[in-house]
């Protein structure tokens, strides 16, 4: 046992006042990944994001820069856009009003905010007596994009720049070029589960033997030595013959350009804290955003990432690689729920980290680290 590292307590991916901390001093405080910048591509381009239970409007201003705020209104506090949130039948439909400059016209009373967040109208008020429309500005939310990802900051007056908190992964992805990759299908998942734990389980393969034999049989790696002394950096190699995560390890998708001769034939893997998981091929890359709903619950947006030209040929199909990828993630999400379930044993206060879960130690020092900070 005392080769063993403790993990975090037990009770640390059950309480629901562990995860309010969590949502103050993590989610509240990192810059998180809210969707692609493709989903607001052009001028008056908008989306609504629900982040750890924090409405967000993201929108495209006239002169192409993304905006974002809090998707409430300064006067009476009207939710300003539902996007595609479902609508309750018999409810009369107010659709949303935003410009093709960006511009959102609350349902309420009709007060107009430009895409920066300024108050452009007040009907009947913005003429009164000591009336400053600079007062009622919409509440700003820190956006900044990376590999063609929407970051989100909930408290952009004190962000770090994104940069800095995305660090070495940047440099060892940098061949990938993301931003240059479109959606080419998504899968979204909701998963009965602590978003540590499908963190922990992420940075780990000790698991990979006995849950996932077809992913196995395609990287051999994943079960040698339970996953241990993977080489993630130079990328895993895959079986004789297989250069990609599909069923057959082949594609006939050309190789992404700038790849290293490694890149071409080995699967790398990022973590970039606190909810972006990345798996990258050299023909797609596999995108997991993960939006923490509670302690025992997770939605995971599920990305495969593609070149435009690929996506416009005629005979695209996503299928070869989203189809063995599913497989995979449903294991991963039933074994996660099973840890979380077990999670809940009074006798079981606390789990260790094998050796060749070492990854998983960077994830305790990132709780740790980050709880403790005032």
């Amino acid at each position: 046992m005392s080769a063993m590292a403790p993990s975090l307590p037990s009770a640390d991916y059950l309480d629901p006042a562990q995860f309010a901390a969590e949502t103050a001093r993590i989610f509240a405080r990192e810059w998180m990944v809210a969707c692609r910048s493709e989903e607001i591509a052009g001028p008056g381009a908008y989306k609504v994001i629900d982040l750890v239970g924090e409405s967000v409007l993201v929108r495209r201003g006239a002169d192409g820069r993304p905006h974002a705020h809090h998707n409430v209104c300064r006067h009476r506090g009207s939710r300003l856009c539902l996007g595609d949130a479902p609508r309750k039948a018999g409810r009369a439909d107010i659709p949303d009003a935003v410009s093709g400059a960006g511009a959102v016209r609350c349902p309420y009373h009709g007060w107009v905010y430009d895409a920066a967040g300024a108050l452009i109208a007040a009907p009947h008020v913005q003429d009164e007596p000591g009336f400053d429309r600079a007062d009622f500005s919409l509440y700003p939310v820190g956006l900044a994009e990376w590999g063609g990802f929407v970051f989100l900051h909930l408290g952009p007056a004190k962000a770090m720049p994104l940069e800095a908190q995305i660090g070495e992964a940047g440099r060892r992805i940098a061949n990938y070029d993301l931003a240059a990759l479109r959606i080419g299908h998504r899968i979204a998942y909701e998963v009965e589960a602590n978003w540590k734990l499908l963190c922990e389980n992420y940075n780990e393969c000790y698991h990979c033997g006995p849950v996932h034999p077809e992913l196995c049989a395609l990287v051999p790696a994943f079960r040698q030595g339970g996953g241990a002394e993977l080489e993630w950096e130079r990328g895993i190699p895959h079986r004789e013959g297989a250069v990609t995560f599909t069923w057959s390890g082949q594609t006939t998708r050309a190789p992404l350009p700038g790849l290293n001769a490694d890149e071409r034939t080995r699967h790398k893997g990022e973590l970039i804290y606190p909810n972006l998981f990345l798996s990258l091929a050299a023909d797609h890359v596999t995108a997991f955003i993960l939006n923490p709903k509670g302690p025992a619950s997770t939605r995971i947006d599920c990305l495969f990432l593609f070149p435009p030209d690929e996506i416009a040929r005629p005979d695209f199909d996503h299928t070869d690689a989203s189809g063995f990828w599913d497989v995979v993630n449903q294991q991963d999400w039933a074994i996660c729920e099973r840890v979380q379930q077990g999670l809940g044993s009074s006798a079981h206060v606390q789990g260790f980290y094998a050796p060749m879960e070492d990854a998983n130690l960077d994830m305790r020092r990132y709780i740790t680290e980050r709880m403790s900070r005032p």
